[in-house]
């Protein structure tokens, strides 16, 4: 782990996995969480590190007869800049080595939360394959 941990950080990302027995797959017997509470729970906030509640601040909105996402103040500051973001990477291409992929608030393996929304996933696209 500390290993994939030093190499994501290289590479300017962070990742964080979890052991599949330290997640909780029950459903909540009030409903589905967001995306982002969820995470919550699985991937705690870090001091530098966007977390996953600032980058669900998004609307959908109706412009010119179509939805389109109005993003808040605190994502559009983000735009152009380098950011860290936690969270489970799902692979795009084969190989060891992956130029494009995914990073998603929620384990790829939980029952009741896959797939996540637009809010709860990051593309991701390296000059440089990481491993």
């Amino acid at each position: 782990m500390r290993e994939l941990f030093a190499r994501f950080a290289a590479a300017g990302l962070l990742a964080t996995a979890l052991p599949v027995d330290a997640i909780d797959t029950n459903v909540p017997p009030a409903g589905l969480p967001s995306a982002s509470s969820y995470s919550a729970t699985l991937l705690p906030e870090m001091d530098g590190v966007v977390s996953w509640k600032t980058l669900g601040e998004v609307e959908p909105v109706t412009h010119d007869g179509k939805v389109v996402p109005q993003f808040s103040s605190k994502i559009l500051g983000l735009d152009g800049k380098s950011v860290r973001v936690q969270g489970f990477i799902l692979p795009m291409d084969l190989g060891e080595k992956q130029k494009h992929f995914l990073i998603s608030a929620v384990p790829p393996h939980c029952p009741f939360c896959l797939p996540a929304g637009p809010d709860a996933i990051v593309e991701v696209y390296k000059r440089k394959p990481v491993a």
